[in-house]
Order: structure tokens, then C-alpha cells, then sequence
């Protein structure tokens, strides 16, 4: 809707193809680092925030830059906002590509955004998504299964790889999930207080903030379980691959996701992952293989898979190989990007 990490990466893979690419900013957002290749569309949207009332005005500005342009296809996502604009323009073929949050969370809010969903998904062309759960769920709300692809978007392997870093003696967790409701940072402090007290060698990074900030540090002073927590705050992502390495294993607790990418840099990183176990973080983790799954929201049960694989640090490096090689079979951002261009070309025939 704005300009954000995953935007940058699509049209940083798009301006290296021989198509001409418009990007259509909904939201106001920072985009200085825009791709040269990429033009940027100046229409109704993209000078401030997204609202429901300005979207008459948005299908018509949108409209007559779609007629200006002629486009050969229309991307768009997420579905219930930036999707029904897309849909409510008429113009086909029309690729929609869920974010994992429209079909995993945003389609309960209301009756509205359920009523949304089914809207736009039934007058789709094409939909991609990067997880099956999601593809499942747009099945459900009409999308035909036949013109659906699923892939992970992946991410830049050379990157994202094992360093030679100097690891401290403590064992050392490490979550960089944003401090709000759904990534589930709370449930990782409550299971952190749990298990510090008897493993004082513990330490916890904490990377990122968020609006549950007072809340979790909160928490984390039970016991003085806070002293064994470094706080790292926003890390630009070109340092996050020391970070990662820096650390023994992966935790993310979130409730809500498609593909992770945060799981898939870890991954990357050759990291074992300890993860709440809904159903796209399962595409990804075996239990006892390449990490752990964990009942989501259950802190007792993060507590006690925290105290199992610190009783078995001898492992972890195994683990983390093994992860790192899911990532090469599957998370390569390189090879998944030739699945969205082929995702185009099938749109495209639709016409």
C-alpha cells in the first residue's frame, strides 16, 4: 500500500526485465529508493493515508491512467483494499496477489471485509500468494484453483548466509518479529521470564518496537528476566545477517503469517527455528528436523521447547544446517521471482 522492503525487492527484480512497470502507491510512504527503472504513478492515491471514503476516487483516477497506458495486465494486492479498487476499475486481466494478513486476518474483521474478499477474489483473473494455506483460503472464497500459483518470495541467499561470527557463551534467542498483536512478541516474554530464572546463561535479542513496547518490557521485569534481554531496536536490513548469525536460534511467535520472510532469512542464516505452529509456519519447520513447533499463543509450551533445545546446544549447529538447506530448496529468491513472471505470462493470455 506504501513503499515497504517487499515492494522494493518486486520492483528491484521487475527493473532488471525487459516489461515496462508502473508502480501505483496507495499510501504515502518513502519510496527515495525506488528503482530508476520503475515509474511512478502520479494519481489520487499515494498523498496520505488509505480511506474507505476516498475510493470512488480512487477507481476513477486509477481508471483513466489505466486507460492513458493501456496496460497488458494489472497487479494488485492486498485484496480488500488496493484489490477492490483494481476490481472496481473493470479492466482485465487482473493478477491478484494476497500479502498473507488479507486472507489470514483482515477477511474476520467484519462481514464487510469478508464481503470484500469474496468480491474480489471472484473477478480475478489470476491470484498468487506465497503460501498454500492463503491459496487455500482464496479457494474458499472463489478464486478458481486453476489459475492460482503458489511461491515463497523468497530471499537473497547470498545474503542471507552463514558468517564467521563470534557467537557469546550464553545461548542466545533471537526475535526481530514487530511488538504488535499478531507477531505474538508477548507470549515470547512470558515464556522467556519462565525459563530465565533457571538459566541464568540465557540471553534474549530483541530487535525491532512496536505499539505493545511498554507492555512486553513490562513483562520482562518479572523476576528481573529484562536483564538477560538486549534490546537491538530497527537494524537496516543490509546489518540483520550478523544478527541473525549472532544469535543460536530463531523464535517467532506470531499468530498471523503467510511465508515468513523474517523465518526464511533465519533459515537462510542457517539458524534453528522455534515457531508458533500455524499453518504456514509448518510449510516451512519439521519438527525435530530443522527446528521446533510450538502451540500458538501457548507460552507454558514455548517455555518448555526453550528449556529442550537449550539442553541440547551440542545440536543446534546440525539443525541449522539442515535448515539452511530448506532455504536453498525453497526460499531462493532468485529462482521463486521466475514464478511470479510466469504467473504474468499466464494473466496474460486471459484477456
Amino acid at each position: 500500500m506504501g513503499y515497504s522492503p517487499h515492494d522494493h525487492r518486486f520492483l528491484s527484480g521487475l527493473a532488471k526485465t525487459e516489461h515496462k512497470v508502473y508502480f501505483v502507491q496507495l499510501e504515502k510512504a518513502n519510496n527515495d529508493a525506488l528503482p530508476p527503472e520503475i515509474e511512478l504513478v502520479d494519481w489520487a492515491g499515494g498523498k496520505g493515508n488509505f480511506r474507505w471514503i476516498d475510493v470512488p476516487k480512487y477507481v476513477r483516477s486509477l481508471k483513466t491512467f489505466i486507460d492513458k497506458i493501456q496496460p497488458d495486465i494489472l497487479h494488485a494486492g492486498p485484496i480488500q483494499t488496493v484489490g477492490l479498487i483494481a476490481v472496481l476499475t473493470k479492466f482485465r486481466p487482473l493478477l491478484m496477489m494476497s500479502w498473507g494478513f488479507d486472507l489470514m486476518e483482515d477477511v474476520y474483521r467484519n462481514a464487510w471485509w469478508d464481503w470484500a474478499t469474496k468480491y474480489v477474489l471472484r473477478r480475478s483473473t489470476f491470484f498468487i500468494s506465497d503460501a498454500q494455506v492463503t491459496r487455500n483460503k482464496a479457494i474458499e472464497y472463489g478464486m478458481n484453483p486453476d489459475r492460482t500459483i503458489v511461491f515463497p518470495w523468497g530471499v537473497d541467499l547470498t545474503h542471507f548466509k552463514p558468517l564467521d561470527v563470534e557467537k557469546a557463551k550464553e545461548l542466545t534467542l533471537f526475535c526481530n518479529r514487530s511488538w504488535e498483536p499478531r507477531y505474538g512478541v508477548d507470549v515470547l516474554a512470558e515464556a522467556f521470564v519462565k525459563v530465565a530464572m533457571s538459566k541464568p546463561e540465557l540471553r534474549l535479542n530483541l530487535l525491532a518496537g512496536g505499539s505493545e513496547e511498554n507492555r512486553i518490557r513490562k513483562i520482562l521485569q518479572k523476576n528481573g528476566a529484562i536483564d538477560q534481554v538486549r534490546f537491538k531496536g530497527y537494524i537496516p536490513q543490509k546489518d540483520l545477517p550478523r544478527h541473525y548469525n549472532e544469535a543460536d536460534i530463531y523464535i517467532s511467535p506470531s499468530h498471523v503469517d503467510g511465508s515468513s520472510v523474517s523465518l526464511m532469512e533465519a533459515m537462510g542464516c542457517g539458524l534453528p527455528c522455534l515457531i508458533s505452529d500455524i499453518p504456514a509456519n509448518k510449510e516451512w519447520v519439521v519438527e525435530g528436523e530443522n527446528g521446533w513447533l510450538f502451540p500458538d499463543g501457548n507460552a507454558d509450551a514455548l517455555a518448555e521447547k526453550i528449556l529442550r533445545a537449550a539442553e541440547k546446544r551440542d545440536t543446534l549447529n546440525e539443525i541449522g544446517a539442515r535448515s539452511r538447506l530448506v532455504a536453498e530448496q525453497r526460499a531462493d529468491w532468485t529462482k521463486n521471482f521466475a514464478k511470479l513472471l510466469e504467473a504474468y505470462e499466464r494473466t496474460a493470455k486471459f484477456i
